[in-house]
């Protein structure tokens, strides 16, 4: 039974879509069947996958809106094992709609049954906010990746996104588990990046993955030509970041069967 895993951080520019793409490519060039589901309206780990955003006709919007089986949203992409279910625009909305509905938190969860026998990794990329789309992802995940920048103000906001997953385990979801915290756009020469890098660790100690995803000029080039950094630079620091840390994932997840 596959393993779903929302990546989220009500702060924006932590690496939340980066972490999305590149997890599912590692994922699937070490021959995991993913998919990753794009709940952010932004639409970046759609585009990131090489996807005009502008031709989407179906996807998440459908998904929470029950409007369409979840096996008709999949699109394949260029990454191998890595399917997606796109975002468009027209997410935004879905926030006002869902309101007023019952089990409006169970919506995603809902239309992912039956999805899990068919995958290794379900990744959900959350929208850098808490409301009801990442409340949806946290009901639907079993677990959380929780990106983290290596900068000033970093823990910032944490502290209420960690109290959002306990509420959601307390309510919705007694199973969701945080995977791991993970450190993003880390700089070895930085003072900064090794501070907090010291201070997350000291705090979170084994909560936090060994992994470090380190400042790559490669990796921040590649959403803009639709690859994920496997396909654009394999060789590049950023590629071998993700692949480490697909591998960290996969050891953990074979211990805790």
């Amino acid at each position: 039974m596959g393993k779903i895993i929302a990546i989220a951080n009500q702060k924006g520019g932590v690496g939340k879509t980066t972490t999305s793409v590149n997890l599912a490519a590692s994922l699937g060039v070490l021959e995991k069947k993913v998919l990753l589901i794009d709940a952010d309206p932004q639409a970046n780990a759609t585009s990131g996958l090489g996807l005009d955003v502008e031709e989407i006709e179906a996807g998440t919007y459908q998904l929470l809106e029950h409007t369409m089986n979840a096996k008709d949203a999949i699109i394949g992409t260029d990454s191998p094992n890595v399917d997606l279910i796109p975002a468009h625009i027209d997410l935004v909305a879905i926030e006002i709609e869902l309101v007023d509905k019952d089990r409006r938190e169970y919506m995603l969860k809902e239309a992912l049954t039956g999805l899990r026998d068919e995958y290794d990794y379900i990744l959900i990329d959350c929208a850098p906010s808490l409301g009801l789309l990442t409340l949806n992802a946290l009901t639907a995940a079993d677990a959380v990746i929780i990106p983290i920048q290596c900068e000033y103000f970093a823990l910032e906001g944490l502290g209420k996104l960690l109290n959002t997953i306990k509420s959601v385990q307390k309510i919705h979801n007694h199973n969701l588990d945080i995977e791991g915290l993970l450190l993003t756009m880390y700089d070895a020469r930085l003072r900064l990046s090794n501070q907090v890098v010291e201070e997350v660790q000291k705090h979170f100690n084994d909560m936090v993955f060994e992994t470090i995803i380190q400042r790559n000029v490669r990796l921040s080039e590649a959403p803009s030509y639709g690859e994920s950094i496997i396909n654009y630079d394999a060789s590049s620091k950023g590629a071998a970041n993700y692949l480490n840390l697909a591998h960290e994932i996969i050891k953990k997840n074979k211990q805790t069967v």
